[in-house]
């Protein structure tokens, strides 16, 4: 639907995960669950990606254990391949080929070319701070962990005998990758940290599939390490991929600016998070997911609604005047 500060926006006031509201609404919680892993969704698209990567893309356990140049390099391969198809193909059908329109699209702004970006282009500044920091640094973490997983320096799960807690583990990834994102991001925000770090992400005040994780290097050392965890927790290498997929091109789907793909007048996959749409908007709000709802446990959920826009506006005010007394 149309209101006066989006060209499309979902339904609001927004929700958020209600696993964590209180009384238990177990029909709720169900639906929410089942809408993100029995349909066609991002989730199981990276489920997916995750089980093609470990059976075909990379190679055996044992051979992480020299960690020999061709071992990475087969890994920085499959990475920036993985980004580009992703990232790369979704620009091409929204914004190059434009094979939707404007139909789910939140923001019709077209792509900038102003000075505020590296080589005065948001595409080519996107395209640069992902594949050369981004994948960089993905791969690095990636094979750390696995290296680190061959040596027996990190507990490795195997799935016989463990079977359930194997399954749950997807689940509880996203819980602590929503948590520790909201921490990492709030930090982020910090006025010198903000200046010299995070500002180079929100250029993208309209961002694209490419914005997703155009970081600085410094962010995406911080963003990344939420991967360190598998240190601690025995997982599977398999879990690192899912992990580091969700960071990643979780990022890039969820910066597309489009609601979802719009095929015969339905939404048929979401894609873009609305609720992180308004934080390029409006910054000092939805600093993390609404998968861990922190954001409401800590005064800074913005639910889509005009009346959440003129209360953040209004503590922006009194914060401004707060500063100068």
């Amino acid at each position: 639907m149309k209101s006066q500060d989006w060209h499309w926006q979902p339904k609001t006031p927004l929700d958020n995960n209600p696993l964590f509201e209180w009384p238990p609404q177990l029909r709720r919680i169900v639906a929410w669950y089942a809408s993100v892993w029995l349909k066609l969704s991002e989730v199981l698209l990276m489920l997916a990606m995750a089980i093609i990567s470990w059976l075909y893309l990379m190679p055996e356990l044992a051979q992480f254990q020299l960690l020999g140049v061709g071992v990475v390099a087969l890994m920085l391969v499959r990475n920036l391949s993985i980004a580009i198809i992703v990232a790369g193909g979704l620009h091409m059908f929204f914004n190059v080929l434009k094979k939707q329109g404007s139909e789910l699209r939140y923001d019709t702004t077209e792509l900038t070319n102003q000075k505020r970006f590296d080589f005065n282009s948001q595409l080519l500044d996107n395209m640069f701070w992902t594949l050369v920091s981004g994948v960089t640094l993905w791969t690095a973490y990636e094979v750390l962990i696995i290296w680190a997983m061959a040596n027996q320096y990190a507990p490795n799960l195997v799935w016989s005998g463990n079977e359930v807690w194997f399954c749950f583990l997807f689940f509880a990834i996203f819980m602590w990758e929503s948590l520790h994102f909201y921490l990492v991001h709030r930090f982020l925000h910090w006025p010198p940290l903000y200046k010299l770090v995070h500002s180079l992400h929100h250029r993208n005040i309209s961002p694209i599939s490419w914005s997703g994780i155009s970081m600085h290097p410094v962010e995406h050392v911080l963003y990344f390490s939420s991967i360190l965890i598998h240190f601690v927790v025995p997982t599977h290498p398999i879990h690192v991929l899912f992990h580091m997929l969700a960071m990643t091109i979780g990022a890039m789907i969820g910066h597309t600016g489009f609601d979802g793909f719009f095929i015969k007048n339905k939404n048929r996959m979401a894609l873009g998070h609305f609720h992180h749409q308004l934080h390029h908007r409006y910054f000092e709000c939805n600093y993390g997911t609404i998968e861990l709802p922190c954001d409401v446990w800590f005064d800074s959920f913005h639910d889509g609604t005009q009346e959440a826009t003129e209360r953040m506006r209004q503590k922006q005010r009194e914060k401004i005047i707060s500063n100068k007394t």
